[in-house]
């Protein structure tokens, strides 16, 4: 079988990540010839490189028009607007999330993502709750089955301490804070995450771990006593050993990777309860469950945390028995391989060749309302040199001329 998944970039992001991961264990332990294809060229080079991506061939879309595929893959709602540019017998999409959640409410984007949600391709999925919506809008008849695939962990890497079968007792020091994410971007709760650590009254070391060098290299944050990053796996691995809680107010998730990866390490976790919290959060089990802009609520839960120790390694010892549970990135891609292998042997859900149709018209509509956008922005910027001249000198006469007529 040859498959073929279509990434925008290499960047440092956690879905491309997933995907090169499963791309690699394809072909290493099952077979597959996968392959990535990147849809933009001029994101051929990146500046963080993955591991991973060593003996897996990463081509460029203009440079594999010619083959043909058994699955081409998109992985984002981008790239599902160039997915039939590949030759394939079938054609799939990896939902990592409903990803217009991500965009402002109007926007060209917000509207184009929701429309590739009911492409009439296979979908595959990571998160329960994006295969029940996926269902509920498309329905399970004709082909358009869900294939639901949970991310796994690589537990050679994220594991407890050598030779702990329970995380050690923390009975004094601050409390070990980690928060991880980039501040400013609303849907991940950075800023609100290290609000809430900051007005924490009992001790504690809040960590921030973010992949932007603007942050990592300018002044601490407020709430925040370190910055680091970016990290690869291992150099995560060893900051979540040294973390008793990891701090994640998301707005939006497909399901949020960190918590779990601290879990194989020894911390418990605070959170929203965000899509997919539910996988594996157990509030007051394995992690404590608070509510979305409710600082001094947060805060009063890590407070407790830093006063009551024996809460605190209850969590935490039932954090690593659900991360016992969880299967494995090598389990994870069996399960995307049986996937792949049932959507090759399905009958094509797409007879009459509607989804490419369906695509070139949702890129269509984006690019006009894109352009109506650009139009109204320099609209907008005449206006305000035209204000701009009216309120200099001489011109104040016309100015006010302008002004009664309106």
């Amino acid at each position: 079988m040859r498959v073929a998944f279509l990434v925008p970039a290499l960047d440092l992001f956690g879905g491309v990540g997933v995907v090169v991961g499963h791309a690699r264990r394809l072909r290493e332990r099952h077979g597959i010839d996968a392959v990535l294809v990147l849809t933009r060229a001029d994101r051929a080079t990146s500046e963080h490189g993955y591991e991973e991506l060593d003996g897996l061939p990463v081509l460029e879309l203009d440079g594999v028009r010619d083959e043909r595929f058994d699955v081409a893959v998109a992985t984002w709602w981008e790239t599902t607007l160039q997915l039939h540019e590949l030759a394939a017998e079938r054609y799939a999409y990896f939902v990592q999330s409903m990803e217009d959640r991500f965009y402002g409410a109007d926007t060209a984007e917000r509207a184009a993502a929701a429309m590739t949600h009911a492409l009439p391709v296979a979908m595959i999925t990571e998160a329960r709750w994006i295969a029940d919506q996926l269902e509920a809008l498309r329905g399970t008849r004709n082909g358009f089955l869900v294939h639901y695939v949970r991310n796994g962990i690589d537990k050679s890497v994220f594991a407890p301490p050598a030779g702990e079968a329970a995380p050690s007792p923390r009975v004094d020091g601050p409390l070990r804070v980690l928060v991880e994410g980039r501040p400013g971007v609303p849907f991940k709760g950075v800023d609100e995450a290290l609000a809430a650590a900051g007005a924490m009254r009992e001790p504690a070391h809040v960590t921030l771990v973010c992949a932007d060098g603007a942050v990592v290299h300018g002044p601490v944050p407020a709430g925040a006593d370190e910055v680091v990053g970016p990290l690869d796996a291992p150099g995560m691995a060893a900051l979540y050993a040294k973390t008793d809680v990891v701090l994640k107010l998301s707005r939006v998730e497909g399901m949020a990777g960190p918590p779990l990866e601290g879990f194989h390490c020894g911390a418990t976790c605070i959170t929203t309860p965000v899509t997919g919290h539910d996988e594996y959060i157990s509030d007051g089990r394995n992690a404590l469950l608070t509510s979305w802009d409710d600082e001094r609520g947060t805060s009063r839960l890590l407070d407790l945390l830093a006063r009551d120790r024996r809460l605190l390694h209850r969590l935490r010892v039932g954090a690593l028995r659900t991360a016992r549970s969880w299967p494995s990135t090598e389990q994870s891609t069996a399960m995307l391989a049986l996937a792949l292998g049932r959507i090759v042997a399905a009958p094509l859900p797409d007879p009459t060749g509607s989804a490419a149709s369906m695509a070139a018209d949702i890129r269509t509509t984006m690019q006009r309302h894109q352009s109506a956008e650009r139009d109204h922005e320099r609209l907008e910027v005449r206006m305000r040199r035209i204000e701009s001249l009216l309120s200099k000198g001489p011109l104040k006469i016309v100015r006010r001329a302008v002004a009664g007529r309106r």
